[in-house]
């Protein structure tokens, strides 16, 4: 099985040089129904020894700008020492100028990546794609839980949830109605992807819980919840992001590996079309085309 994103040639995946980082954190220390989500970055990796290297819609092979897959063990022994060790492995991958893609674990080892990006770029908004408005300022005795992820990114930048369909009544007090874009108000809809962008600022995160999307093609999460996004829609969305805005690090969390290994497979694309989308747009290629339906 290989440890190397797209199973590369030692020429596309060496650290100096390499456009993107890709960083596992295999962390499941606060999640409160299915455990597995430890398993989501080497199910990720090897999914995407299968993936095909060029991409249609691009018309590119972004792997050819490199893609470093980091080999450093984070401290997970605790949620402090974990968000600290994700901050630190994020933070000195963005000082080098590459695009950190974080493979998660679950959703808590976002706030280490922010808290990087945020003191890389000032003027950081964070786009959450996502079925849960993590919003809870602690859970189970913890502020670093994963039902309280955003709160802790909102307290160092803006954030736009699209997505949406679960939240507590105790998250209502901090539930910023104009920034959030409900799964029930957008599925099946379009024009609602420019009112998103345009609340983001110029330079944005992405975090992608994949139990945003529908469970019909993202079974394997940890709390899955019926009603979510297609994969064209979470596409159009991610692509006008690169488009308009300057993406510059992102992670794809809560991939709960199961027998089934579509799910995985989509996980990885999704890393590689995120990767193709942010080069397409540093050299000019992308454009508004919609996706097909």
């Amino acid at each position: 099985m290989s440890q190397v994103f797209l199973d590369l040639e030692q020429a596309y995946r060496a650290q100096e040089g390499s456009r993107f980082a890709v960083i596992s954190a295999p962390y499941d220390g606060t999640s409160t129904w299915k455990k597995g989500a430890d398993r989501g970055p080497e199910a990720i990796i090897a999914a995407s020894a299968h993936l095909e290297l060029y991409d249609i819609e691009t018309d590119s092979e972004v792997y050819r700008r490199g893609i470093y897959t980091a080999r450093e063990e984070l401290d997970l022994t605790t949620p402090e020492r974990m968000v600290e060790s994700v901050e630190r492995a994020v933070g000195g991958f963005l000082s080098r100028g590459a695009v950190p893609a974080l493979l998660g674990g679950e959703h808590s080892v976002t706030i280490g990546a922010v808290r990087a990006a945020r003191a890389a770029f000032s003027g950081l908004s964070v786009l959450q794609i996502d079925a849960h408005t993590d919003l809870r300022d602690e859970y189970e005795g913890s502020p670093l839980n994963h039902a309280c992820v955003m709160a802790r990114v909102s307290e160092l930048c803006p954030i736009v949830q699209v997505g949406i369909r679960s939240m507590d009544a105790s998250e209502k007090a901090c539930f910023q109605r104009t920034r959030v874009f409900l799964a029930e108000e957008i599925t099946g809809r379009t024009g609602w992807e420019q009112r998103a962008v345009e609340l983001l600022s110029p330079e944005v995160y992405i975090t992608f819980d994949l139990d945003g999307l529908d469970p019909s093609i993202m079974p394997s999460t940890g709390t899955p919840e019926p009603g979510g996004l297609s994969w064209y829609e979470s596409l159009r969305l991610l692509r006008l992001v690169a488009e308009r805005r300057r993406i510059v690090g992102f992670d794809v969390v809560e991939l709960c590996p199961g027998a089934d290994h579509a799910a995985d497979f989509l996980a990885a694309k999704l890393v590689y079309k995120l990767m193709s989308y942010i080069s397409a747009a540093e050299r000019g290629a992308l454009s508004s085309r919609s996706h097909g339906a």
